[in-house]
């Protein structure tokens, strides 16, 4: 093997990375396209965001285009992949990133409020999984990593029962999907993260004390996104081909399972 190939071993293939304007989605972008893939950076509002990932993976190097969807949306899911497929040549590797994270008392969620929650942190990550798993049995070869949270896993977490039922149940589609396209190469598992620096609407999370946190932290710290990135580079690659149907918690310590 070259070592322009040892380099960037992802060349050739492609990803598509949603909510990866900013945060662990930029995070999980820009490190997969130093690896050599060719990245799609989505989002669905905040197109210069959107745009200057796209800009900084080109500055460097890289290769990236911006296809602006809303992944709670179907038919718009279903032009984010046909487009990347078209851009590309091939659909390799989806990375479900987009979470809305409200704190609500379960008697205080309305049927819409259930509905919206679940179609934003959940119902995205079916509709990848349903239009980029054909593009990926043509190569006998393919990668879905679904980012949950560890809320999901340590149901104490008060006034969040949509989000905690949204979390778990993406954990539920990666095994589920690990299972039945396993033996075509297609691997799916989860990465969940814990307290990590980012940069968030801090009025839903009221209820927090960050020191606190911080000294619940074996590590003493909040976690960096590229640290969850690179869980993702570790099950986007070859090394990762025979890690499937799992979850990763990249959470410093703070809970362990």
């Amino acid at each position: 093997m070259e070592n322009s190939d040892l380099q960037r071993p992802m060349r050739g293939r492609s990803a598509i990375v949603t909510g990866s304007g900013r945060n662990i989605g930029r995070a999980i972008a820009l490190s997969l396209a130093r690896l050599g893939a060719s990245v799609v950076i989505n989002g669905h509002r905040d197109t210069a965001s959107v745009n200057a990932v796209v800009q900084e993976i080109l500055s460097a190097g890289g290769q990236a285009m911006s296809i602006m969807a809303d992944v709670s949306d179907d038919a718009q899911v279903e032009r984010l992949v046909q487009q990347t497929g078209d851009a590309y040549g091939s659909v390799d590797m989806v990375i479900s990133n987009v979470a809305i994270r409200r704190k609500q008392a379960f008697l205080d969620i309305t049927p819409q409020d259930w509905q919206d929650v679940l179609q934003t942190n959940l119902t995205p990550a079916y509709y990848l999984a349903r239009h980029a798993i054909p593009h990926m049995l043509k190569k006998k070869w393919g990668r879905l990593v679904l980012i949950s949270g560890f809320d999901g896993f340590w149901g104490q977490v008060p006034e969040r029962a949509h989000n905690i039922a949204a979390k778990s149940g993406l954990h539920g589609l990666a095994m589920a999907l690990a299972r039945e396209f396993g033996s075509h190469g297609i691997t799916a598992n989860t990465v969940a993260p814990g307290a990590i620096d980012t940069v968030r609407d801090w009025t839903q999370y009221t209820h927090q004390d960050r020191q606190k946190i911080e000294s619940e932290i074996p590590l003493g710290r909040y976690g960096k996104p590229d640290e969850v990135a690179a869980a993702c580079d570790l099950l986007c690659s070859d090394r990762g081909a025979f890690i499937s149907g799992q979850v990763i918690h990249v959470n410093g310590g703070h809970y362990m399972y």
